[in-house]
C-alpha cells in the first residue's frame, strides 16, 4: 500500500510506503535545481537563482526531517522518470526487498 501527497509528512511526498517508512519524492528538473551550475545563468538570473535556490535548501530540510522522523527518502528527477521509469522503479523494489529482508522496522 502506498499514499500519494501524504499533507501530514513534511514536503508532502509523491508517494509514502508507510510500512517501509519510505518517502518518494519526483523532483521537476527545473523548480528542484537539476544540473544547476549549468543552468543558474540562462534566464533572468536574478529572479530565478535565488528561488530555485529557496527550493534546493526546503528539498535538504524535507530530507533532514523525515529522515528524523524515521524515513528513508527516496528522491527522482523528473528527466530520470521520463526517459527510464523501470530504472526507477527497480530502485525502489530493491529498497523494500532489502528492508525485508534486513528485517528493518516497519510501522504496522
Amino acid at each position: 500500500r502506498f499514499r500519494i501527497h501524504r499533507k501530514d509528512l513534511p514536503g508532502k511526498p509523491d508517494l509514502v510506503i508507510d510500512k517501509y517508512r519510505l518517502a518518494i519524492f519526483v523532483d521537476g528538473d527545473f523548480w528542484h535545481g537539476y544540473q544547476w551550475d549549468e543552468n543558474k545563468h540562462k534566464n533572468n538570473p536574478t529572479f530565478w537563482i535565488p528561488k530555485i535556490k529557496r527550493n534546493m535548501q526546503r528539498d535538504q530540510f524535507v530530507n533532514e526531517s523525515l529522515t528524523e522522523m524515521g524515513y528513508t527518502v527516496m528522491r527522482f528527477w523528473e528527466n530520470e522518470v521520463k526517459e527510464n521509469l523501470k530504472a526507477c522503479v527497480n530502485q525502489v523494489k530493491l529498497y523494500i526487498e532489502t528492508a525485508r529482508e534486513m528485517e528493518v522496522p516497519v510501522k504496522e
